[in-house]
């Protein structure tokens, strides 16, 4: 079933375009992964379809409902989880306490989802007491990945969740990612290390000044000799 698509989408910031009717879709339980040059749309892709950024044309659905036009932290309720690229901890406050902010929308007890994290990222159940601006790179994006966690989404929105980090821990990180997609939960996921990252995604989109200029497999696009020679380095 597909759990979120944006469909023919059509918008920028201001009066200019940046997207142009592009289509990016994931279904539950899959990695979908956004790759493509600096300045194709990638992140202002998946801004649109979490409403941070209006469209002129094309729609969101989520569950098949129409959420065009809902905030974004109407989203969130209706079970989008959205982890941007930078600033995405509280860091004068302790790993629970970024994860107890992320269950801020449920009125009940959310115990039980920190231990679920917790058994996901077990650095984190060690340093639960640690302020989260002392962690390093990859520890912090757990953080942020736990935290949206905590709202229990059906949809994952990763913003280049591995920029920055080693290539050591960007395979931790994806292995990590690999863990929660098996749990039921969308993964869509923009990033910059883009053979790596077609690597675990089931459905990837190479997208080019706003548009969709190749959509298939991850496999598939990594043994494309098109997609190869011009965004994999050959």
């Amino acid at each position: 079933m597909t759990a979120l698509i944006g469909s023919a989408m059509t918008g920028g910031y201001g009066g200019a375009d940046i997207l142009k009717g592009c289509t990016v879709e994931v279904e539950s339980g899959e990695i979908a992964v956004i790759v493509g040059p600096n300045g194709a749309g990638k992140s202002t892709a998946m801004k649109a379809m979490f409403g941070m950024l209006d469209l002129r044309a094309g729609s969101v659905l989520l569950d098949g409902e129409d959420i065009t036009n809902l905030l974004p932290q109407h989203r969130v309720q209706r079970g989008m989880g959205f982890v941007p690229q930078t600033q995405n901890v509280f860091t004068s406050m302790t790993v629970e306490e970024n994860l107890e902010m992320g269950g801020f929308i449920r009125n009940h007890d959310f115990s039980d989802t920190i231990a679920e994290i917790y058994d996901l990222f077990p650095v984190l159940r060690e340093k639960r007491n640690q302020l989260a601006g002392e962690l390093s790179g990859g520890q912090r994006q757990q953080v942020a990945v736990g935290r949206a966690l905590m709202t229990q989404p059906k949809v994952l929105m990763l913003d280049e969740p591995t920029a920055g980090v080693s290539p050591i821990v960007m395979d931790d990180l994806f292995d990590r990612i690999i863990d929660v997609a098996r749990t039921g939960i969308a993964i869509l996921m923009v990033e910059q290390n883009a053979k790596q990252a077609l690597t675990i995604a089931d459905r990837g989109y190479v997208m080019v000044q706003g548009e969709n200029r190749y959509t298939d497999t991850g496999a598939a696009l990594l043994e494309n000799p098109d997609v190869r020679r011009a965004f994999l380095g050959g």
